[in-house]
């Protein structure tokens, strides 16, 4: 999925947002840290540091969402071998909170008015992590 494209659904997921650019997308995915894993609907852009995974984002069309697109993009991510997997997400979006719930996230850091909004008072960000360590044991 190109740059333009991944800008486009990202605005489209997040009206309420500032939306993050093509050429800000390019950028991350220069990096040879960062994952993007995808399908003709969503994206997931993910990072690995020293065995630990991050979200960036994930945005799935407004008019695909419920398909369970979104869910299999994490799941996707979460195959990924690392200890750690851990992303934020904006105390009100209640969908995305129980996605990552029912995949054994857990919230374990509030940062205080993180997501600045459009005409509306900033968020508070949720982290929330998951040890992969049982999902993929270490090799003796």
């Amino acid at each position: 999925m190109r740059p333009n494209k991944l800008a486009q659904i990202h605005a489209a997921a997040f009206p309420q947002d500032r939306s993050w650019s093509a050429q800000e997308f390019e950028q991350l995915m220069a990096s040879d840290f960062v994952t993007l894993i995808s399908d003709a609907n969503g994206f997931a852009l993910t990072r690995l540091v020293a065995g630990e995974t991050e979200l960036l984002t994930l945005a799935v069309d407004p008019a695909q969402q419920n398909q369970g697109i979104g869910r299999g993009l994490l799941q996707r991510w979460l195959d990924i071998p690392a200890d750690t997997a851990f992303l934020e997400v904006a105390a009100d979006n209640a969908p995305a909170i129980h996605l990552y719930s029912s995949l054994g996230f857990e919230i374990t850091a509030t940062r205080r008015r993180y997501y600045l909004r459009k005409d509306a008072a900033a968020v508070d960000a949720l982290t929330m992590s998951l040890d992969l360590t049982r999902r993929h044991p270490a090799v003796s």
